[in-house]
């Protein structure tokens, strides 16, 4: 009998200033929640401190600190909403003599979980380390506390009392390593314009169901889950249309609100897979409650890091909305759990596509064929036909793929 380990409890705490209202707290804390059990933790209680703006020294204000010190039970962990300074993070964790950690670093240890590449896991220490840094100026109990962490996953192995020199020197490492996979990352991106093949990119909030998407649409077996974090690494498919015509499609890392930053620099590498994506697909969880609050937070990350390309959004999970979805015309409504409309929206993609096509007639004489095979590769060939002096090609290709061959055109 395999004995189910037990999780650790949690506290969740947030500040309400006079600008927010209830219900915008009270989903930033069912997001928490979220992920402190998705984290492996026990959530106790939550707790919300109103005032005009946050503490300097310890946030939400030293009485409320003692009187959640009186509340908080032995070997429990702190959670704040909101990211804290290193010394408030210390204060805290004194007054409440609990280890405090903030919403930042709970998302940081999620994704040292979900991190199973090579990429993913420098991505997620650099990230990490970035965070503890200046957090090493403590001492003792504080110190030992900030460690502690909810499972000492990743750089938490390493004992904080580390110089901060070797620490600085592993984020240069960390950071020449990542520039390295940027760039080989740069050349097979190269590789793939090459190919004239259109590149699709799948962003979306958490949990939206992107990389169940991304299985339906192309019939890969990628990795699919019910969890917050599930894809870290970029996924990226064949996915044939019914023209005949073909795109690249990449699954990407979720979104969520209030994103660390340093997550976002971390993460650089992988989201240029759609900073240089010819088309972004938004999957949106439309059976979510905050839907429109998480459709806001991902175009907030788009025009973050750059995204400029056009977007159709898609609301998925439309079995589990009991009134239907009406959306405008490009956007899409569909459940890639069932099928349900996955022809349409893959009909809308070829549609934004086929714009830029046309048909073009090119004769390749014998000595030539090197180029013929190319565009065979590299465009939807129509018609084909061999003659004595050669072999003549009618296809739909792009304007990029038109202008390298337009010496052969008939």
């Amino acid at each position: 009998m395999v004995m189910e380990t037990k999780r650790q409890n949690a506290y969740l705490v947030a500040l309400q200033q006079s600008f927010q209202r209830d219900w915008e707290v009270e989903d930033n804390l069912a997001e928490l929640k979220e992920l402190a059990e998705d984290a492996g933790l026990h959530v106790v209680e939550t707790f919300v401190q109103k005032r005009s703006y946050p503490d300097p020294g310890t946030f939400i204000g030293s009485g409320k600190a003692l009187e959640l010190g009186d509340i908080v039970e032995e070997d429990s962990l702190v959670i704040f909403d909101d990211e804290l300074t290193p010394a408030q993070q210390g204060n805290l964790s004194d007054l409440i003599d609990a280890p405090v950690i903030d919403r930042t670093q709970l998302i940081l240890d999620i994704f040292a979980q979900r991190a199973h590449s090579n990429e993913g896991k420098i991505q997620v220490e650099l990230a990490q380390l970035n965070y503890l840094l200046p957090r090493l100026m403590g001492k003792g109990k504080a110190l030992s506390r900030l460690g502690g962490g909810i499972g000492t996953r990743g750089p938490g192995e390493t004992k904080l009392e580390t110089d901060r020199r070797r620490i600085r020197k592993r984020i240069s490492d960390l950071k020449k390593e990542l520039e390295k996979i940027r760039q080989t990352r740069g050349l097979q991106r190269e590789g793939r314009t090459h190919t004239a093949v259109p590149h699709v990119a799948l962003v979306g909030y958490t949990n939206a169901g992107k990389s169940t998407l991304l299985k339906a649409l192309t019939g890969s077996d990628v990795f699919v889950a019910d969890q917050l974090f599930a894809t870290l690494d970029p996924t990226i498919r064949r996915w044939d249309l019914k023209s005949g015509r073909w795109v690249y499609l990449s699954d990407t890392v979720g979104f969520i609100r209030k994103l660390p930053h340093t997550l976002v620099a971390a993460f650089q590498a992988t989201l240029e897979e759609v900073v240089y994506a010819d088309l972004l697909l938004h999957v949106i969880d439309a059976s979510h409650p905050q839907s429109l609050e998480q459709k806001e937070a991902v175009e907030e990350v788009l025009k973050e890091i750059g995204a400029a390309a056009p977007v159709i959004s898609v609301y998925n999970k439309i079995d589990l909305v009991e009134h239907p979805i009406d959306v405008p015309e490009p956007e899409q409504a569909i459940s890639a759990k069932t099928g349900y409309q996955l022809d349409k929206l893959a009909d809308a993609v070829d549609s934004f596509f086929a714009a830029g096509y046309s048909v073009k007639e090119y004769f390749f004489p014998y000595d030539k064929l090197g180029e013929a095979s190319w565009l065979r590769n590299n465009a939807h060939v129509l018609g084909e036909e061999f003659v004595p002096e050669g072999v003549r090609i009618t296809a739909e290709v792009d304007r990029r793929t038109a202008n390298l061959l337009r010496v052969f055109e008939n």
